[in-house]
């Protein structure tokens, strides 16, 4: 196939598609099959600076827009999410490679932040507080910022996007949406349905491209806040670049997930949790189960359950209703990935499943579940962000070890603890320096009425992202003290008695 047959995806700024000024393009591929399905445009600072500036003209009116509307189209908007499930499943299925169960999944979980969103008549409630002094009320109120903006990755192109655009716009701020070059159609087809939804155009806009898109945004005059989600060292960059240029900035970087096993957990339980946490999405997921930390005699039959289970995963097409794991994202992250399964033999550990061999025969970006056992902190694979699918497996003698073991680490953005022990699970919830705890939960996602955000090397800014946090940080609030005349001493005739 040569590049003229292929679809190109375009930007989509002031409700309609447009080329811009962007010349250079980036292959999209289908990664059950490693062909290039498609193209899209790089956007070029102009098609940023055209974004930017339809946002601006429709901040005008958005941010004049009853709360009430803003919630009636975003009911719409959430509804239409819905209606069209399956459709942004296999959009997200075909691009990204993960299975179209996981898509679903993700598109579920990123409605329910506009689900969040419709209650914004609420959420917006301000503060009053009368007789502050003699005859002075003082009261507050919340007021968006104007045009605000998200960097996205590749790992959720639905949720994590939703995660900003419902609760940026129901605060009655613009926005413009930069998601991954690497599955950029289901952006394209959410901007469809806000149009559909009754959000005038403007509100919502779509720039594809790379780091000059993001630069551009970045160093943008007309952009007050921007929301990234991605790796640790983008995420330092474009919060140190956002800020520096006066813009808020919350931005999520990389993750290490622990997922500690006691020895009197149910290890069958632990087992599958760790299996589902650690290939669901083909681990690539922020939130995914990196590590499994055996904490004494539990190594040894924790390792035979996870071991058992894996010839139970089906890899394949994700697009294939039987398939349970699909393929990576693009070949050169397949092989990054599974060049951990020969420096982790090399630098001591045991190799107990190699995906290599269970991976389909074919062109795809495919590589199958694999374990690695007996790692320490030392490897690589311990320390890097593998962020495919390989679990590794450290084992500790105590307890204390394991909370050492995660508060160590750089990164603090999700862990989980599996015991029996309530005791023992509550000192953990305290004493792990980590944003999101998970008692026998593997993955402790908060709900869309909490807030999403780890600690540490996992995000630099002040705020976590959507929940009451996300109102905070696409809002600034205004106090105003006020005082009235006396009634008594005005000269206003009022028709009644002046009296106190």
């Amino acid at each position: 196939m040569t590049t003229v047959d292929l679809k190109t995806i375009q930007h989509r700024i002031g409700g309609a598609e447009t080329a811009g000024r962007s010349t250079r393009t980036a292959p999209i591929y289908d990664p059950a099959t490693g062909g290039q399905q498609a193209q899209v445009l790089l956007a070029e600072r102009a098609d940023v600076d055209a974004a930017v500036a339809a946002a601006r003209t429709a901040s005008e009116s958005w941010k004049e827009v009853s709360v009430v509307r803003r919630s009636r189209i975003m009911f719409a908007f959430r509804n239409l999410v819905e209606q069209h499930l399956d459709d942004l499943a296999r959009i997200v299925a075909s691009e990204h490679g993960k299975v179209v169960e996981d898509a679903k999944g993700e598109v579920i979980r990123g409605m329910e932040v506009a689900e969040y969103a419709c209650g914004i008549p609420q959420l917006l409630k301000g503060e009053y507080s009368e007789q502050v002094s003699t005859d002075v009320d003082s009261f507050s109120f919340r007021q968006p910022l104007g045009v605000c903006a998200g960097i996205t990755p590749f790992n959720f192109p639905v949720m994590v996007p939703m995660w900003m655009h419902p609760m940026a716009i129901a605060t009655g701020n613009t926005f413009v949406l930069k998601p991954s070059e690497r599955d950029p159609s289901a952006s394209n087809f959410i901007a469809e349905l806000y149009a559909e939804a009754g959000l005038p155009h403007g509100v919502f806009n779509v720039v594809h491209g790379d780091k000059v898109a993001v630069d551009a945004i970045l160093e943008h005059p007309g952009i007050g806040a921007v929301s990234f989600v991605g790796s640790t060292p983008i995420a330092r960059y474009v919060y140190e670049t956002g800020t520096k240029h006066g813009k808020r900035v919350q931005a999520l970087g990389g993750a290490k997930n622990h997922m500690i096993v006691l020895p009197d957990a149910d290890i069958d339980m632990a087992a599958d949790a760790a299996v589902s946490a650690g290939y669901g999405s083909a681990g690539e997921r922020c939130m995914a189960i990196s590590v499994v930390v055996a904490v004494g005699d539990a190594g040894d039959e924790l390792v035979s359950a996870i071991k058992d289970r894996l010839p139970k995963v089906k890899v394949g097409d994700g697009l294939d209703p039987s398939s349970e794991m699909g393929p990576l994202v693009t070949r050169a992250h397949r092989d990054k990935v599974a060049s951990y399964l020969d420096s982790g033999p090399a630098q001591g550990a045991t190799l107990v499943a190699d995906g290599r061999d269970t991976a389909p025969d074919n062109d795809g970006f495919f590589l199958g579940v694999s374990l690695l056992d007996d790692v320490t902190p030392e490897m690589d694979a311990y320390r890097d962000e593998i962020f495919g699918p390989v679990l590794s497996v450290v084992r500790v003698k105590t307890y204390d070890e394991a909370l050492s073991l995660v508060n160590e680490n750089p990164y603090g953005n999700g862990v989980a603890i599996f015991t029996r022990d309530g005791g023992v699970a509550r000192r953990f919830q305290f004493d792990v320096n980590v944003g999101m705890v998970g008692v026998n939960v593997p993955i402790p996602v908060p709900v869309a009425f909490y807030s999403f955000g780890g600690w540490k090397n996992s995000l630099f800014g002040d705020r976590h992202i959507y929940g009451p946090e996300g109102i905070d940080f696409y809002t600034r609030t205004k106090a105003v003290t006020s005082r009235w005349p006396d009634p008594a001493t005005s000269k206003v005739d009022l028709g009644f008695p002046q009296t106190r």
